[in-house]
């Protein structure tokens, strides 16, 4: 067998291989008590965008794509999603301090103003995740109104 082979048939069983070693999914059943939109009961022009937008990687509730099921994609997504929700999981949004729920309130109008939530490479494959400026004005008009009544109330 020439090298050529040889090196293309190990290409392929490693490809092979690797499509068994799949990371944990961010499927997590039922509504938490603690969800952002259980919390504080967000309208509907809201809610509808963050949810399209966001949710898949700053929630338990993730709507994963068909490539997500091949690795290594399936790696980079697992990964993308978790640190996603390490800095914002509206999951467990309630068990935040009320002071680190201002700074996310912050974060998420500061992130759409400048352009870097959702990022382009979320989008290019989601393109119902591209937010309108229209969008992006109500969800940070709602989220200051929510902000500053937080600190007055604080």
């Amino acid at each position: 067998m020439s090298p050529g082979k040889i090196t293309g048939w190990s290409l392929l069983a490693v490809f092979a291989g690797i499509q068994f070693i799949r990371p944990a999914l961010n499927i997590q059943p039922g509504g938490a008590a603690t969800d952002f939109a259980t919390t504080w009961k967000v309208p509907p022009q809201v809610m509808q965008p963050l949810q399209h937008a966001c949710y898949d990687c700053h929630s338990n509730h993730t709507n994963y794509p068909w490539y997500a099921y091949i690795q290594p994609v399936g790696w980079f997504l697992a990964r993308h999603i978790s640190k996603g929700k390490a800095e914002l999981n509206f999951s467990a949004f309630e068990l935040y301090s009320t002071r680190r729920q201002i700074s996310k309130f912050s974060g998420i109008g500061n992130s759409l103003k400048d352009g870097t939530m959702p990022p382009g490479s979320y989008t290019l494959m989601h393109p119902d995740a591209r937010l309108t400026k229209e969008e992006k004005d109500v969800i940070i008009g709602w989220t200051t109104m929510v902000k500053d009544s937080l600190r007055q109330n604080n």
